[in-house]
């Protein structure tokens, strides 16, 4: 792939006039894979985002690629066949990123090993051929075997099923490089800060404001326009608003809490799945880059936020179950690192506890004809981005074209049999890291004793992934802030010498990188630790 910078692909803005088929606003993994999807049918296509890439929702997930168990017993089948369609393709298309995962089921009562093994065998059925492996019921000592650290005295045994598991903030930079591979011009760190309009009052032009321009560098672009999708997860109301500003919120955000924990508490490769804790949500505690991730919660926010934060009650919430179920049980001390995500939940009635609302996505168009996508999850990204360009081609934005997106193969694609490590994530690309930390003097030097990065990491970052920032580099190039939030604070003024030296930035620039970085990782941390 010929990559392109940031300036590379805003100076060729600049220097035409050309008509856009497609203006996606948004990076997350919705408006990725829109930009893919359109710019893979030959569409001329702009996405741009006002931070990073999956800087939001996207790349704080539990970073799981699945059905839903928990829709299927809500009777919620065509959601659950749709998403493990959509889990099966993404397995074809992106083997470096997305695994087969073993689910372990415990059951707690004589008759739930039976009713667990009945609903999952439905589960395996509805996945036909694009099973990730079949669900088999297990004795109280498989299940020990399988999780030695799981509290037996109550056990009655369980199910083992699979699911799958990967890295979001990879796979959305994975789409963000098919996208640009296939034609898109993808643009972090721009906002779109203003629309024009026909005689009609439809929407033709964008104006949008790249937030890193210097004072004599150009940093308002105005660019014509066929459609233009509104892709902004949790803030899809804010662009609403901006049409009709008496129009209802789409959407309630909802805030799920995780913590990591080290990975000696949940030995072995496999993950646990607790069906249902009090407020009837579900728990998972998986195996992830050497560490365990276990989360989440569900709860209301009233305001969505680019950098929400975990209450200690939800952390809490997490914890107590985890000491009632693991031995030995964690203490607050042991959590390496916590964080929230918000989901953009289509709300229908108020009333209804998140929990039990549908992920089921949404697309409807405003009065000057902006398309708005919300809802859904990772999983079924893919098929969002389908109905997008069908309802643009419907109403007439856009020709008539057949998708791409079923057999397309993510760049990166190479089969993998390894669990995801930090480095086969890199699919194809890992010879080019490989590479790179064999010319520079230090490219092999861990970033930190705690973490399994390297410095090459970082200047293929700047190079190769549009990173300019050290939070780009340290929460969503390599996960180092999910996997130990402390070893990323002491690492981070390594990593802004690093990218400093590479992009010709001062020392000014560089402890304006390190304050900045310290203050938002120490939100990663326990509270008040």
């Amino acid at each position: 792939m010929n990559h392109q910078s940031r300036e590379q692909q805003l100076s060729n803005i600049r220097g035409t006039k050309d008509l856009w088929d497609v203006v996606v606003i948004g990076g997350g993994a919705t408006g990725l894979g829109v930009a893919l999807d359109a710019s893979s049918r030959g569409l001329k296509t702009l996405l741009i985002e006002r931070f990073d890439f999956t800087k939001g929702t996207s790349s704080r997930s539990t970073k799981l690629v699945h059905g839903g168990v928990r829709y299927l017993r809500q009777g919620q089948v065509s959601l659950v066949l749709e998403a493990l369609k959509e889990r099966g393709l993404l397995k074809k298309n992106a083997p470096h990123l997305v695994r087969p995962l073993r689910f372990v089921l415990p059951a707690f009562k004589w008759w739930e090993r039976y009713f667990y093994t009945i609903g999952l065998k439905l589960y395996d059925l509805l996945a036909r051929r694009l099973s990730f492996g079949k669900s088999v019921m297990l004795s109280k000592q498989e299940v020990s075997q399988a999780v030695s650290t799981l509290e037996s005295s109550k056990l009655r045994g369980g199910v083992l099923y699979y699911d799958g598991q990967m890295d979001d903030a990879r796979l959305g930079l994975a789409l963000a490089k098919t996208a640009f591979r296939e034609g898109a011009t993808v643009l972090n760190y721009c906002e779109a800060i203003d629309f024009a309009y026909d005689e009609q009052g439809q929407v033709n032009q964008v104006t949008f404001k790249d937030h890193l321009a210097s004072s004599h560098e150009t940093q308002e672009y105005t660019i014509d326009t066929r459609s233009v999708v509104n892709a902004t997860g949790v803030f899809v109301d804010e662009l609403r608003l901006l049409e009709d500003q008496k129009q209802k919120p789409l959407i309630k955000p909802s805030q799920g809490a995780h913590l990591i924990l080290p990975k000696s508490f949940l030995p072995g490769n496999s993950g646990i799945i607790f069906p249902e804790t009090a407020d009837g949500r579900v728990l998972f505690a998986i195996p992830w880059f050497d560490r365990a991730l276990v989360g989440t919660t569900d709860h209301f926010k009233e305001k969505p936020e680019s950098e929400p934060v975990p209450l200690e009650s939800e952390l809490q919430e997490i914890l107590t179950l985890l000491k009632e179920h693991l031995r030995p049980a964690p203490e607050n001390s042991d959590v390496l690192s916590v964080f929230a995500g918000l989901r953009p939940l289509v709300v229908p009635d108020r009333q209804q506890n998140s929990a039990t609302i549908s992920r089921e996505h949404t697309v409807i168009f405003g009065q000057s004809g902006i398309c708005h996508v919300t809802g859904g999850k990772w999983t079924t990204y893919r098929k969002m981005a389908e109905d997008v360009l069908e309802a643009l081609s419907h109403r007439g934005f856009i020709p008539s074209s057949a998708c791409q997106t079923e057999k397309l193969k993510l760049v990166g694609w190479q089969i993998e049999v390894d669990n995801i490590d930090h480095i086969s994530i890199y699919g194809a690309e890992r010879q080019q890291v490989n590479e790179l930390s064999q010319t520079l003097s230090d490219g092999q030097e861990k970033l930190h004793p705690r973490l399994p990065y390297i410095q090459a990491e970082v200047i293929y970052a700047v190079r190769n992934e549009w990173a300019v920032t050290v939070e780009d580099v340290l929460s969503r190039r390599t996960r180092a802030l999910l996997l130990d939030a402390q070893a990323s604070i002491e690492c981070a003024p390594l990593v802004a010498k690093l990218m400093a030296k590479e992009l010709n930035h001062t020392q000014t620039w560089i402890d304006e990188q390190i304050v900045h970085y310290q203050k938002l990782a120490q939100a990663y941390l326990w509270p008040n630790s």
